[in-house]
């Protein structure tokens, strides 16, 4: 008997029916940058396409959101630079850009929408780094645990706010601990935490760093000009390690996680599917700034079709074994039909 596999690829119907990878719009997470005041929209040069906007310009996009089936995104707060401090105490604000967009949505769409905070330092301290600066003989360091109490707080006023998620991007160790303890013993216990759970020392990272301004400065205002690390190898991940990854993530489920997140995916497919295969919970992958940035450079140039290029890339991540995807291209691509 001669076998034939393309008996089963005769037609598009044929070929929907036995689909193994399929994108559906609750499956994807669209993130947004929120910035103080009222009628800004600020587009991203690094980012086509994708803008900054105040609270009351947010609204809309939300909305639009919901009416093509999202029912998740991602807030990131953007503040300027005379808010940024060397403990970043901005970012636990009441009143900062996330939280008031968080109690904003809330009350627009009520429980409709997956609200998802990002948490992490860097966009609010002078420094630009995840967690909070130590001097001590070797220089000055990220310190690990002096970070977690600010981690807390910042999960806690988005919780108080209206967060359905916390997730922390920060990569300090024990900060899915601290949260979950902050959280519960404030009452918050329905509030999940999608951890940042194995964040490479990624080159992908750039137009993000430009939209938020959270690229690490060199130089802090505490320090008498001492230099901290001017990147962020000390704590996330080495783009070498692949067993290190696994152990991230474990620790993160051990610790109260309730979605654990891979970060970039597409140089990195081989760490979802490990991720996926070693955990039962969700497993989110986030489409970064440079993925994005790379797709529409490459379309601009004529070297791909950006609709198709667009779904093959984020079919990737599912097959590799993503729940959820987080991506620049989530409104784009169901508005004009491309994952259809």
């Amino acid at each position: 008997m001669v076998k034939r596999p393309r008996r089963l690829r005769t037609t598009a119907a044929l070929r929907t029916m036995v689909a193994e990878a399929t994108i559906r719009p609750e499956q994807l997470l669209a993130p947004f940058f929120v910035v103080p005041g009222s009628h800004e929209v600020q587009p991203i040069a690094a980012l086509p396409g994708v803008a900054r906007y105040s609270v009351d310009r947010l609204l809309g996009q939300l909305e639009r959101a919901l009416a093509l089936g999202v029912r998740s995104v991602m807030l990131f707060g953007v503040v300027p630079n005379d808010l940024k401090t060397p403990g970043g105490e901005a970012a636990a604000a009441a009143d900062s850009p996330v939280a008031q967009a968080i109690r904003a949505a809330r009350a627009a769409f009520g429980n409709d929408l997956v609200i998802t905070s990002d948490v992490c330092l860097c966009a609010y301290t002078d420094h630009g780094h995840c967690g909070l600066l130590h001097p001590t003989a070797r220089g000055v360091v990220i310190d690990n645990d002096l970070s977690l109490a600010g981690l807390a707080a910042m999960a806690l006023a988005h919780a108080e706010a209206g967060a359905d998620l916390v997730a922390p991007s920060d990569m300090m160790d024990g900060r899915v601990a601290a949260i979950r303890q902050a959280l519960d013993a404030q009452g918050f216990t329905e509030v999940g935490i999608l951890s940042y759970a194995v964040k490479y020392a990624s080159a992908f990272y750039g137009p993000f760093r430009e939209a938020a301004g959270s690229a690490p400065q060199g130089v802090s205002s505490r320090y008498n000009g001492m230099i901290p690390p001017t990147d962020r190898q000390t704590y996330q991940l080495d783009p070498r390690n692949a067993r290190e990854a696994r152990r991230e993530a474990a620790l993160d489920e051990a610790e109260g996680a309730d979605l654990l997140m891979v970060k970039p995916a597409l140089p990195y497919l081989d760490i979802i599917a490990a991720v996926r295969a070693q955990t039962t919970l969700p497993v989110a992958a986030y489409q970064v700034s440079g993925e994005y940035a790379m797709l529409k450079a490459a379309a601009a140039a004529g070297a791909c079709a950006e609709p198709a290029a667009v779904a093959e890339s984020l079919l990737s991540i599912r097959r590799a074994g993503a729940d959820i995807i987080i991506s620049y291209y989530t409104l784009e691509a169901l508005s004009q039909g491309w994952l259809e």
